[in-house]
């Protein structure tokens, strides 16, 4: 076969080929230009370009630093030029006769071919010697660097990697010529950034920090860069091709969002208070004091009660943050689905506000498979596209491109979704270097914090580290938080650890920073007195629907939260079977049919029960009795209200966030029966819990490995000491004057000590028991956890292989399954096309691509395993 006739892909370099058409390739020079363009269009923002100079303790990136960033960035394919990746795509009856090399990576194969000396006619043709003149530590920095750009597909590697070395593999083969390549590679780069190789150039900084950071850009870039639709595919030599990658590349970052420079001519400056969150009441006490906080520190904690107002401070932080140009954005970390739903709303009504026009973003929804920007919803389609229900395509899609994948989320300008999003950012798991640079530029609030788990608060702590390491400014916000843990957040050395008395004597309400101790702030509100009431009816699902049923008759809206799914639908049905044909008037029910609040529901049925939920027992409720039975999912930022609460025993500062949704608004109108707050608290039936220290149960104790919803029995204990306390003397809780004291009663160390003295015998084993695993648990998070202190040379900078458990252990989306054919919703008969399995139900199960559902009436079945699993109206059950 003659030279002619062979196809340009077995002829020149190509760096990215077309899925369904592989003989489509563009031209690895042009890819590499691409990408390097992106990452310079980036590094052109001002607020990246500043944190990124914060990671390597630098003033500024001057101009010829940028371009010798940039040049190490255009060589993150370089590897491609090996044969075993080029013959990827090549026919067998393209090669004139030639046998096809075996195939090979472009990443990890190039590390031992780097380290042999067959490579030293790469270095000398790329003239490596000068680009190695580059740092002041005998071009190791420059190597360091050089590595984190080999790491663009999210995962580390290193000198270290072991991988098998062919040396054919990079000779001549046909008319591919690595070494020509390379020899013109040479030349480009030069031409493409002249000034990295000019002189008085600052050297590059040496901090591994920096390393991180810039591996998290240049991913960032290679996603764009690498984006079809954007940078069309081109397979004719061009050398001014790198005039058209810098006007797309600029071009595409503008259309995503990163470049705010329209954005911020048009912006009209900072509306008033009250007309940015359409108010009529001037700041209260709460928001004032953020107001006050000088904008140059870096955290802020926030202790209040429930609705006071928390979220409109620290958005108003945000809003002024914004106005003097100390962030582009901000991510908005909630616990649970349904409360980043719920903000979002919130949030996209604010924004509107703050920056109203075409200029204005759109605020993400970051979950999982849910698909939605400002009002807009996507569907998936083949080949990672979105189809936007507002049929938003070419330019004015590209604006939905951080919405697209769960791992750009945080390249949002604007985003609200689950905490365990932003966690990731700070953990050993695929992409999380570009996940922390992205979210750098941005401020971090992360609303309902808590300190019952060591594994989630050790995480915190470190993703807050490496956030205001990169000069990244972060707001934690909490109805009540133990001292032990506003100390780790607040980065204070444990010789600090203060007594009970103390901790009891911390102001709260709060306001709390690295420079300043807790300042009290004064309370919005008097006091809501609670009259707490405990009953031993947490097993027993017959009295419960019968005490929820009864208030209901007598016009209440009743809440019902359980610790767990499997008890929150066994109180359901006891409900339904009390109930009986009253169903529709006295209980929950979604597009007419009965159901509870939890989070095993599709991501369209939990979106229509979030706002059904909403719509029964928020501010514009109508008069009427009616129970909502649901799991820790009503707990947290949804703004509803109930007239009476029942909710299982659990540590007291979730039992406070739970009192929250208790006679939360005065102005609404509620029956002559309900007029006080009174919280029903399903204890066991036993005098105390040590049958539980055995045999934990509705997610309290702790099962043999440690884990449990509410592993910590001693806490759950002092809990319930203080219920019955107040039960018995038939006195009311005093909130939030008395949030303090009730949270350090029952989870401070020395409480817990004294607890367990008191008690002896098996409480003496399992509080050593637990302290134990909360030990392992710090230790865990610690090993799971990016150190960005290591250098890319170093071999500990290899990810191990245990990002599932490593993502399941923060409570990461699970498994998601794709249904084929899709099964019936069991509220609208909408076709269900993807279901989310927590992690735990699909444990050995991560390969699954597709299920085949069988129809049930209301719903259907399939099978996983030898498991199998129902989805109804009740929810995901396993059968």
């Amino acid at each position: 076969m003659e030279s002619s006739q062979i196809p340009v892909y077995c002829r020149r370099h190509w760096g990215k080929s077309d899925r369904s058409n592989p003989e489509r390739v563009h031209l690895l020079e042009h890819h590499m230009a691409d990408v390097a363009a992106c990452f310079e269009a980036i590094l052109d923002q001002p607020t990246i370009r500043r944190r990124l100079a914060s990671s390597g303790r630098l003033e500024r990136i001057s101009p010829g630093l940028a371009d010798r960033l940039s040049v190490l960035v255009a060589l993150h394919d370089i590897g491609k030029i090996n044969n075993g990746f080029q013959c990827q795509i090549w026919r067998k009856d393209s090669l004139g006769g030639k046998k096809r090399p075996q195939k090979a990576s472009h990443t990890l194969d190039l590390i031992p071919f780097l380290e042999d000396q067959d490579a030293s006619w790469f270095f000398k043709t790329l003239q490596w010697d000068d680009i190695m003149q580059w740092d002041t530590n005998n071009g190791t920095t420059t190597c360091s660097l050089f590595l984190a750009a080999l790491s663009h597909h999210g995962i580390p590697v290193s000198y270290a990697t072991n991988r098998y070395h062919r040396p054919h593999d990079w000779q001549e083969f046909g008319d591919l010529d690595p070494r020509g390549f390379v020899e013109r590679l040479a030349k480009l780069i030069r031409l493409w950034f002249p000034r990295a190789f000019g002189d008085m150039v600052d050297p590059l900084p040496s901090h591994p920090e920096f390393q991180h950071m810039f591996l998290g850009l240049c991913t960032l870039a290679d996603w764009l860069g690498s984006d079809e639709e954007i940078f069309p595919f081109c397979d004719e030599v061009q050398d001014s091709y790198i005039d058209i990658a810098r006007r797309r590349a600029r071009r595409a970052v503008k259309d995503i969002g990163l470049d705010l420079t329209a954005q911020r001519l048009s912006y009209a400056g900072l509306p008033t208070f009250t007309d940015l969150f359409d108010l009529n009441a001037p700041p209260n006490a709460i928001q004032r004091s953020i107001m006050e906080v000088p904008l140059d520190q870096q955290l802020i904690i926030v202790e209040s009660e429930t609705g006071s107002g928390k979220t409109e401070a620290a958005l108003w932080r945000f809003a002024k943050m914004y106005q003097h140009e100390l962030v582009d954005g901000l991510y908005f970390a909630l616990p649970t689905r349904a409360a980043a739903s719920q903000m979002h709303r919130r949030t996209r009504n604010f924004v509107a506000n703050l920056l109203p026009g075409a200029c204005g973003p759109e605020p993400v929804l970051a979950i999982p498979g849910y698909l939605q920007m400002g009002e807009a919803r996507g569907a998936l389609l083949p080949d990672f596209k979105v189809l936007w229900d507002d049929q938003a395509k070419g330019r004015s899609a590209k604006k939905r491109w951080s919405a697209e994948s769960a791992k750009r989320f945080l390249a949002a300008q604007i985003a609200v979704g689950t905490v365990d999003q932003s966690m990731m950012a700070a953990l050993r798991v695929k992409h999380s270097h570009m996940r922390a640079s992205c979210l750098a530029r941005n401020l971090l609030i992360v609303d309902e914090v808590h300190a019952s788990d060591s594994y989630m608060c050790v995480i915190l702590e470190k993703l807050l580290e490496a956030h205001m390491d990169a000069g990244g400014y972060a707001i934690l916000m909490s109805a009540t938080l133990g001292s032990t843990a506003r100390r780790q957040w607040l980065f204070q050395p444990a010789s600090k650890d203060s007594s009970l008395v103390v901790a009891m004597a911390t102001p709260y309400p709060s306001l709390a920073t690295k420079a300043h101790a807790p300042k009290e702030i004064p309370s919005n509100h008097k006091d809501k007195e609670v009259w707490v009431d405990a009953r031993p009816w947490m097993s027993d699902f017959a009295h419960v629907a019968e005490r929820a049923l009864s208030e209901a008759r007598n016009g209440a809206k009743v809440l019902v939260i359980r610790n767990t799914v499997n008890f929150a639908i066994e109180t359901q049905k006891a409900i339904e079977a009390l109930a009986a044909h009253d169903l529709d008037r006295w209980t929950f029910t979604f597009k007419g049919i009965p159901t509870l609040h939890h989070g095993r529901f599709a991501s369209f049925d939990r979106r229509g029960l979030d706002a059904e939920v909403e719509a029964l027992l928020g501010k514009t409720r109508t008069p009427g009795g009616r129970v909502v039975v649901g799991t820790q999912t009503l707990e947290q930022s949804l703004d509803i209200d109930a007239d009476l609460l029942i909710t299982d025993l659990c540590p007291m500062d979730v039992l406070l966030q739970r009192i929250g949704r208790l006679h939360r608004h005065a102005h609404l109108t509620r029956s002559p029966k309900h007029q006080r707050p009174i919280c029903v608290v399903l204890v066991p039936a036993d005098r105390d819990l040590t049958s539980l220290i055995d045999k934990p149960q509705n997610g309290l104790g702790m099962s043999k490995d440690g884990r449990g919803v509410y592993a910590n029995l001693c806490i759950i204990e002092a809990t319930r000491r203080l219920v019955l306390q107040y039960a018995d003397a038939d006195h009311a809780w005093r909130i939030p004057t008395m949030n303090r004291e009730l949270v350090e009663r029952s989870t401070h160390a020395e409480a817990l000590r004294s607890l367990v003295e008191e008690y002896g015998g098996k409480w003496k084993e399992h509080y050593n028991q637990i302290r134990g695993f909360e030990y392992g648990d710090g230790q865990s998070a610690r090993l799971y956890i990016l150190d960005r202190t290591l250098d890319f040379s170093d071999p500990e900078i290899v990810f191990s292989d245990n990002e599932e458990r490593i993502r399941t252990r923060i409570g990461d989306e699970g498994l998601e399954v794709t249904l084929a054919p899709p099964g019936p919703s069991p509220f609208t008969a909408r076709p269900i096309e993807k279901l989310t399995l927590p992690s735990y139900m699909a444990m050995g199960h991560d390969d699954i691509e597709t299920i085949v559902p069988v129809e049930r009436e209301r719903g259907f079945e399939f099978t996983l395993g030898k498991a199998v699993f129902r989805y109804g109206r009740l929810g995901l059950q396993k059968t």
